[in-house]
């Protein structure tokens, strides 16, 4: 009989609250500010950028894109989180065989239905030790387990891929309105204030057009951010900024900033209505 397998959370009491209750609470607070900021609900989106960092860093500006869901908490019930790898070298995207992700707040269940098409994709290969101390996806998790009602993961994180090996993975999970990509990457890294500000500037604007690829070392996570820019372009998505900031701005100096930023990209309406910076 073969054990249940369940990937424990790598930097909880890191990058986040590694209490239940204090992870709820700081999860509800950011949240609650991300809805004061926001002025008008946009439509609940079919893909997110959002930032990876520690909370006190990036916690802001996540939590704009995360209030997004909200309207559509009940009808998404599948996530495809795709994210940069910190700490290992590999060729193409690595998914996962482990039947839950575990935070503080409780287990998310894995989706394996895709899995034998993803797999069939030359690039695509099954390796749990790339996900085991990976913190691009775990810190996402908090945030969908308090905006989502119930849904099942597929987790993907991304080494040596091309844009269209990563476009090739979106576009088999794609699915309908129960389905929503999440693509996890911070901006520029270590840069002094004005230099990543004006950085950071041209790269979102870059992702707004849908112009991919984004200049080497302009996002960590911009292999995957090109996927979602390729496969944007072809389902013809609306891209908005949602929040830009840097860790100068949260809780970090002002002489090498990470840089973070929260994109909404939504389909066409229908006519029936291991720093712990990055």
């Amino acid at each position: 009989m073969s054990m249940r397998t369940v990937r424990q959370p790598a930097v909880a009491g890191h990058f986040y609250p590694g209490l239940p209750a204090v992870l709820g609470r700081r999860v509800e607070i950011l949240l609650d500010h991300a809805r004061a900021a926001t002025e008008s609900r946009l439509r609940a989106p079919k893909a997110l950028i959002v930032p990876h960092a520690g909370y006190a860093y990036s916690g802001p500006t996540a939590a704009r894109g995360y209030v997004l869901l909200e309207p559509a908490r009940a009808g998404i019930r599948r996530v495809v989180l795709i994210g940069p790898v910190h700490h290992f070298g590999f060729v193409g995207l690595a998914l996962s065989s482990a039947e839950a992700f575990a935070t503080p707040l409780g287990e998310v269940a894995l989706d394996h239905t895709l899995d034998t098409q993803l797999l069939e994709l030359p690039h695509v290969i099954g390796a749990d030790r790339y996900h085991g101390p990976e913190h691009s996806l775990e810190v996402q998790l908090p945030f969908l387990q308090h905006v989502l009602e119930s849904f099942v993961l597929i987790p993907v994180v991304v080494g040596d891929a091309t844009p269209q090996q990563v476009a090739a993975v979106i576009e088999t999970s794609w699915g309908g309105p129960e389905t929503l990509l999440v693509i996890s990457s911070d901006l520029s890294h270590y840069l002094p204030y004005d230099m990543a500000e004006a950085l950071d500037r041209d790269t979102v604007q870059r992702i707004l057009d849908l112009r991919w690829p984004l200049p080497d070392h302009a996002a960590c996570g911009g292999r995957a951010v090109d996927g979602l820019l390729l496969a944007g372009k072809e389902h013809h998505l609306h891209t908005a900024l949602v929040d830009r900031r840097n860790s100068g701005d949260t809780a970090g100096d002002r002489e090498r900033v990470v840089g973070y930023a929260a994109v909404s990209f939504t389909e066409a309406a229908t006519t029936e209505g291991q720093d712990e910076q990055h």
